[in-house]
């Protein structure tokens, strides 16, 4: 039996497919259109996902959509109606796209794939739900769900107990944690639905000075976690903004402008709204754990992606166990609604395992052979040299401790916003000038912002005070105080970003100011290539751990295919590409024409 799960038009639209009951394939549409969080119907995703099964849409059995369009409408019409005319500028921009084609799912799902089949519609934090509880080893546990706004709700609990899930209560829009700290993404100066990793990473180089005022003015929260924010502070319910006047007000002054410096006061609001998150999480945590009595968590929506909240949230002990699904935003929604479809609509039996979850490493997007990686580079003439299976880690363990930057592009794509070791870019982590190179000179992004290490899973204690595998680069920890470098008192008084190229640890590259790392571990089964190479790098020079950051430039969705990793590779300063078995030197290869056509001068494998 094949399910169909689809999130669309809000961001990050994505498709999954699930066969009796297991996922084969999984992929976000933004990886194939190359628009970076598109939100489009993911027409591409869904024919991938297809590809991968050998089937048409002829041959689904249930399609399932991640939300229901008429009652998240409901909810936009009710809101507009109760701040008119105050919002009649966005209520006219966001109707037509809603008439034309959101709320005729339906008729979308049929016309794409020639489906006249049954279509399910679970709510928005029902298919978040799904998808933290359904994939996870456990065969019971609570979840809690925490995004921006689904159709009414903003955060919810209940748990989950073999093939089925139960929500037990839920906040309400226009309260809402992630839309909390969306505000201060956009007051800071960078972009909601993108920036906010940005908050968290900027927040360590500050002080919590505003927390006092957040609680203050901002947000009520009582001890169960619940809480209520004050809508004078905020402009999203109605507005084309995120904040109010009086929020700028408040805060000393409008929104940093995007692309301008960096001073300590966006720090210090990064470092508040941040602490604030924390805390709500484990109240919110404490409360479900007494509520539902369950040894195990699960967490989805889009705040389940603040690694920092989630380390913390392990650290406390409330819990035996925490799982956080990869694909955590609302592209997992699509993941959520197929199991929800299979367990719950269909009542078919869920043995977990309590080792091993069932996102196969979260690797579920396009594969491409050492034969089509070939063909591409015979096809436009690239130069390259041809590695055995046994040469490949050797030679590039090599060529990170001569502190070279590759791009690594190998097997399955990713699933989730997470590069994982198949579309990565790595180097040295011992090296104290690797953050800067690869934020400089190959994301071209902002200084300040970290890299997480790729660690064999069996070393991942020796380097990192946490007790268990972090596979989706999910949970934040300290580096191993045996590790650390002891800050100097003059060092100690740095402030802002004064801190950045201090080296903290025996691995700087991946250790932020605060001694901290986003950890991913490295299984041998899940990703048996990848953990090969560590492996090598480990034996020949004394280290587990490397650098790895998603093979994209900033503005730009991971690639996907090799003529994606091809145009990255030589659009940066990265030194290496190894793709497949086939390694690419910068030296050897011809330069791009020109920036402004560079997608026109290659052809598509």
């Amino acid at each position: 039996m094949y399910i169909l799960g689809i999130s669309a038009f809000y961001h990050d639209s994505a498709a999954c497919l699930i066969k009796n009951g297991i996922i084969v394939a999984a992929a976000q549409e933004e990886r194939f259109t190359r628009k970076k969080h598109d939100h489009t119907f993911p027409s591409n995703a869904i024919q991938y996902c297809l590809r991968e099964a050998g089937i048409d849409g002829t041959e689904l059995d249930y399609v399932a959509f991640y939300d229901k369009p008429f009652l998240k409408f409901e909810r936009i019409l009710e809101t507009y109606l109760a701040y008119a005319p105050f919002g009649i500028g966005s209520f006219l921009k966001a109707m037509p796209l809603w008439i034309k084609k959101k709320i005729w799912i339906k008729e979308i799902i049929k016309d794409e794939l020639n489906y006249s089949g049954k279509i399910i519609f679970p709510e928005h934090h029902e298919s978040h739900a799904a998808s933290a509880f359904f994939p996870s080893p456990f065969q019971e546990a609570a979840f809690i769900t925490m995004d921006g706004v689904g159709e009414w709700p903003t955060s919810s609990f209940g748990f989950g107990k073999d093939n089925q899930i139960e929500l037990l209560a839920d906040i309400q829009f226009p309260h809402s944690l992630g839309l909390l700290y969306s505000a201060f993404t956009y007051y800071t100066g960078f972009r909601v639905n993108s920036g906010e990793y940005k908050v968290m990473g900027l927040a360590p180089y500050g002080e919590a000075k505003y927390k006092d005022l957040i609680y203050e003015h901002l947000i009520d929260v009582k001890e169960d976690g619940s809480f209520k924010m004050n809508m004078d502070y905020f402009n999203y319910c109605a507005g084309l903004t995120m904040t109010s006047a009086k929020f700028h007000q408040l805060f000393g002054g409008p929104p940093r402008k995007p692309e301008s410096e960096l001073t300590q006061k966006e720090m210090d609001l990064a470092r508040s709204v941040q602490e604030v998150t924390e805390e709500i999480v484990l109240k919110m945590a404490k409360h479900v754990r007494k509520e539902t009595g369950m040894k195990y968590l699960c967490l989805a929506g889009g705040v389940a992606l603040n690694c920092v909240a989630n380390g913390k949230l392990l650290r406390s002990g409330l819990f035996d166990n925490i799982w956080i699904q990869p694909a955590a935003g609302d592209a997992g929604g699509a993941i959520g609604c197929a199991l929800l479809t299979w367990y719950q609509f269909l009542g078919n039996i869920r043995n977990a395992d309590n080792k091993n979850d069932f996102m196969k490493g979260a690797y579920l997007g396009p594969n491409f052979s050492n034969g089509s990686i070939e063909s591409f580079l015979k096809k436009n003439d690239y130069s390259y040299q041809t590695l055995t299976d046994e040469e490949l880690p050797d030679k590039i363990a090599d060529l990170i401790a001569d502190e070279k930057v590759i791009g690594w592009f190998q097997g399955r794509m990713e699933f989730g916003p997470r590069a994982l070791g198949s579309r990565t870019i790595i180097g040295d982590a011992r090296s104290s000038e690797m953050q800067k190179t690869m934020n400089l000179k190959i994301k071209y992004r902002e200084s300040f912002r970290p890299f997480a290490p790729s660690v064999r899973a069996e070393n991942i204690s020796d380097y990192f005070e946490i007790d268990r595998e972090s596979p989706y680069m999910l949970l934040v920890a300290n580096v191993q105080k045996d590790r650390q470098v002891a800050m100097s008192k003059k060092q100690n008084s740095y402030f802002g970003l004064e801190k950045l190229n201090v080296v903290r640890s025996e691995i700087p590259a991946i250790t932020h100011v605060d001694y901290s790392a986003r950890i991913q571990s490295v299984n041998g089964i899940t990703n048996p290539r990848y953990h090969k190479m560590l492996t090598k790098f480990n034996d020949k020079y004394d280290c587990p751990v490397i650098v790895n950051t998603s093979f994209n430039v900033r503005g730009e969705p991971i690639v996907c295919t090799p003529k994606d990793a091809y145009l990255c590779f030589m659009r940066t300063e990265m030194d290496y590409l190894i793709m497949g078995n086939y390694l690419l030197d910068k030296k050897d290869q011809k330069t791009i024409v020109g920036d402004s056509d560079w997608r026109s001068e290659f052809e598509l494998d």
